[in-house]
């Protein structure tokens, strides 16, 4: 049975989403104030964390943010607030998924079972794939270190998995849809502009100053990692 903390101050919603999801045997603890769901989501261990942003004590982002200082567990993102910005923005500190409110419970127990895939093929990659090396750049999936020219790079969780697609598809190209599909998720409430937003913020971070960057654009289609 997997285990769901569900982090949300609406008591009328929780309860809703504690009901459905026990119907669908998950094993659901609830917690309505930041603190004591960021206490609880680092104390012990989830499957998934549903995290409402609008929190009492302290909001949802800074908690996310928190969370990865230390794990890597699936975060879902529940709010009312449905801009792109918005949803950048949560994903940006680290969450796997974004659900704006109101939603249909089929649809998060949809987003639900994407993240369960995505999370156990992703469980299986440190065992089989060595450190991923493209000229000076390095990406250790065990360790989850990047390096560049001897220096390490901190990159969020949702950069370290494009980076990882780059790298383990070096020379081939990768359209805006796939990379959206593959790291953001089929089912993500995302526009593709997104994937542009990003390959930004990774590029800023792995680029050197005065040199040409890894990964060009292919206007129209996409992106590819090469010289």
């Amino acid at each position: 049975m997997k285990k769901v903390l569900l982090i949300e101050d609406e008591k009328n919603m929780s309860k809703f989403i504690d009901l459905e999801l026990r119907h669908e045997s998950f094993a659901v603890t609830v917690a309505f104030e930041g603190y004591d769901g960021l206490h609880m989501a680092l104390s012990e261990d989830w499957d998934l964390i549903l995290l409402d942003i609008m929190l009492p004590g302290l909001d949802g982002l800074e908690i996310c943010r928190r969370i990865r200082m230390h794990k890597q567990t699936p975060i879902i993102m529940l709010s009312a607030k449905d801009s792109v910005m918005e949803r950048i923005r949560g994903l940006d500190c680290g969450a796997d998924d974004y659900l704006p409110k109101p939603f249909a419970i089929e649809e998060l127990l949809a987003r639900m079972r994407v993240v369960f895939r995505r999370q156990g093929g992703q469980e299986a990659k440190p065992n089989e794939i060595s450190t991923l090396v493209f000229q000076d750049l390095s990406l250790n999936p065990e360790t989850r270190v990047v390096q560049r020219a001897g220096e390490v790079i901190e990159l969020t969780k949702r950069e370290y998995d494009l980076l990882v697609m780059f790298l383990t598809h070096v020379n081939r190209v990768l359209e805006r849809e796939t990379l959206l599909d593959q790291v953001w998720g089929f089912e993500a409430a995302v526009d593709t502009n997104v994937v542009d937003v990003y390959v930004r913020y990774l590029r800023l971070k792995i680029d050197l100053p005065g040199q040409s960057s890894y990964i060009k654009t292919l206007r129209g289609i996409g992106y590819v990692m090469r010289k």
